[in-house]
This record gives structure tokens, C-alpha cells and sequence, in this order.
């Protein structure tokens, strides 16, 4: 037992929409097979702020007050007694979805369906906005010395993007259309170039997060406020349409351009989450076209390979980080990531105080 670790702790957690409530708790304990990690950095996820605007994100209810933040990294605090891959300093990233480990989805390797899932910052289960958190071993990874806390945590959004890859199989050479420039759009953009693809065009309505997709190795940004998204994928491609598109907005209009702009035997992956269930799509553009339709959802085995690819990007991740707060001010970050989607791209909240990062 690691005698500098306190009794109680600072935890963040949201009463009911709008209301968060700084509280002292007593630091969790620990079983036999987990470790104790002091949280060092947690993104804000976009559906961080709807369960902090709504209540709600489609099926998960915030019954009772819940523990927003689930993009976490932090260093190894203390380990259980059957620990045997970290020890005390270690700085790791969290893998934030804990499955079964019995079921058919994780016994096959897709534990991202496991249903019994449970995953910090989804009710009932509580997140990561708190000084410290109790985690399992097997879903903690070693960060190497030159990747930051702050780009530790982009490892979570990171991965849905190599899900996205992985699912839609993205292959050396490719056209990739990215729809929706949000922080998993963004660093989708880092996964498609991962994979190989040569040419990346993005689309949104924000010209800052455009700017930050070209920084990140977009080839080509298209600003859907004053150009036409199909005429210019057109041209950029000389009208033989793209191999890939992912769209990560939810948006309607959005998934139709995107299904439009597919060539022969294209790949139209599904990441974003439209709040409407029906959506009208052309089924005989893509039965006669043989287009392949993916949903994406989170990730499964994606944390090693993803660490991987985050040190050794040549893009600089730190262009992501626009605004930073402690753990008594996350109300502050949450208003900050729910209003100014303009200014923002991603918002971190410290737990451990701004000082330590």
C-alpha cells in the first residue's frame, strides 16, 4: 500500500443537467487485480456535454449523479496484490470500456458489443472527472516519455477513428472524405493517414477545426458554408467519386452527400450518431454500386496500436488543446466545450491541478 495517497479526494459530478457540484469522497479501494491511477488529464467528449446539457445520450439516462470524463490519463498510484504489468509512477493510458471477458463479442474479439460493457461516464457507471480512479490492469497502457497526458487522452477518440479504418479497411493509396471536423473527426484525419491513405478531404462549418484537420494532414478542407460538398468532391477527384467516406457529425445531410460521393465498391462508415432514428439513404445507388455500410461503434484492441501511432505521428498534437481547467472549475469546461464550438477544439479539465501536468 502506498502510504502518500490521501484518504479523501475531490471528485466533479453532475446533480442533474446544468449543475455540477464539486465534493470531497473517500479515494476508492482497490481488488486484487486492479490499480489505482491519479487522473493527470481527461478530454471533454462530446457526449460529456450532452449528458451535461440533456441528461441523456439516446438510451443512457443520468438516473443519479453521475461522473462526467472518460478521455483519461494519469500515472499508477498504487496496484492490487495480483498486479503484475504496472507498478507505482507509471504513467498510463485508460481504456475507459471495461467489457465481460465471457460473453460471445468478447470471446470473439469484439468486446466494443460486449452488452454488460461498463464505461466510465456512461450511467450508471462513473467517469474520470475525480483525482483518482480504481481500473482494471488489463485496460491500462504504458504511454512512452515524450507522449503528454494530454496526448494520452486523445488515444480515446484516436481509437474510434482506427476502429473506423479497421471496419471500413482503409488501404494504402485511398481517397478518404471525413464529414464533421469534431475531435473524432480530427483525429480521424491522423488515423486515415496512419493507415495510408494519400488524399484526405475534410468537410465542416467551423474554419477553425478545417484549419486543425490541414494541420493534421488533410489534403483538401471543404467549408460546407460556402461551397458545395458534392460539386467539390467532384472536382477534386475528376468525377471518379472517393473509396472512403466516414461520416462523424450524425448528420442527415450529411451521411446522404456522403453516400453520393462513393465510388464503385465504395465504403461508407457510419461513426457519427444523428438524433433521428430513419434517415432516407439511395438503397439502389448502393445495392447497383455494390457500396459496403459500416456502423462504428467506440473500438475494440485499438489502445496498443493507437499509443503506437500517437508517438509517432509527425502531426503536432498539441494544436488540439485550446483550453484548460482545473477540477473545481469542469462546470466551467463544460460551458466552454457546449458553446463555443467556433474557438474550441478540445477542452481538458486537470484534476490533479494544471500545476502537475
Amino acid at each position: 500500500m502506498n502510504n502518500n495517497i490521501p484518504e479523501t479526494m475531490n471528485i466533479s459530478i453532475l446533480n442533474k443537467p446544468f449543475d455540477m457540484e464539486l465534493k470531497e469522497v473517500e479515494v476508492p479501494k482497490i481488488g486484487p487485480t486492479d490499480v489505482l491511477v491519479k487522473v493527470m488529464a481527461v478530454g471533454v467528449c462530446g457526449s460529456d456535454v450532452h449528458y451535461y446539457e440533456h441528461g441523456r445520450v439516446g438510451e443512457f439516462v443520468v438516473e443519479k449523479p453521475l461522473i462526467l470524463g472518460h478521455e483519461c490519463a494519469g500515472v499508477v498510484a498504487d496496484v492490487g496484490s495480483e498486479v503484475t504489468h504496472f507498478k507505482q509512477g507509471d504513467r498510463v493510458a485508460i481504456e475507459p470500456g471495461v467489457p465481460c471477458g465471457e460473453c460471445e463479442y468478447c470471446k470473439s474479439g469484439k468486446y466494443n458489443l460486449c452488452p454488460d460493457v461498463e464505461f466510465l461516464a456512461t450511467p450508471p457507471i462513473d467517469g474520470a472527472f475525480s483525482q483518482y480512479i480504481s481500473h482494471p490492469e488489463g485496460f491500462l497502457f504504458h504511454i512512452p516519455d515524450e507522449l503528454s497526458f494530454e496526448e494520452a487522452t486523445l488515444n480515446e477518440p484516436f481509437s474510434v477513428g482506427v476502429q473506423a479504418c479497421k471496419r471500413a479497411n482503409v488501404q494504402p493509396g485511398s481517397t478518404v472524405v471525413i464529414m464533421g471536423m469534431g475531435p473524432v473527426g480530427l483525429m480521424a484525419v491522423v488515423a486515415a493517414k496512419a493507415f495510408g491513405a494519400t488524399k484526405i478531404i475534410v468537410s465542416d462549418l467551423e474554419q477553425i477545426r478545417l484549419e486543425e484537420a490541414l494541420a493534421l494532414g488533410a489534403t483538401h478542407a471543404i467549408n460546407i458554408k460556402q461551397e458545395d460538398v458534392a460539386t467539390r468532391i467532384n472536382e477534386i477527384t475528376n468525377n471518379k467519386g472517393v473509396d472512403y467516406v466516414f461520416e462523424t457529425a450524425g448528420n442527415p445531410t450529411a451521411l446522404q452527400n456522403a453516400l453520393a460521393a462513393l465510388n464503385n465498391g465504395g465504403t461508407l462508415a457510419i461513426v457519427g450518431l444523428p438524433q433521428q432514428e430513419n434517415i432516407e439513404l439511395n438503397i439502389p445507388f448502393i445495392a447497383n454500386h455494390e457500396i459496403n455500410v459500416v456502423g462504428i461503434f467506440r473500438y475494440a484492441n485499438t489502445y496498443p496500436m493507437g499509443i503506437e501511432m500517437l508517438s509517432s505521428t509527425t502531426a503536432d498534437l498539441n494544436t488540439m488543446f485550446t483550453d484548460s481547467y482545473d477540477l473545481e472549475e469542469a462546470q466551467e469546461a463544460m460551458e466552454r466545450a457546449r458553446t463555443n464550438k467556433s474557438g474550441s477544439l478540445k477542452v481538458m479539465v486537470y484534476p490533479n491541478g494544471k500545476s502537475n501536468k
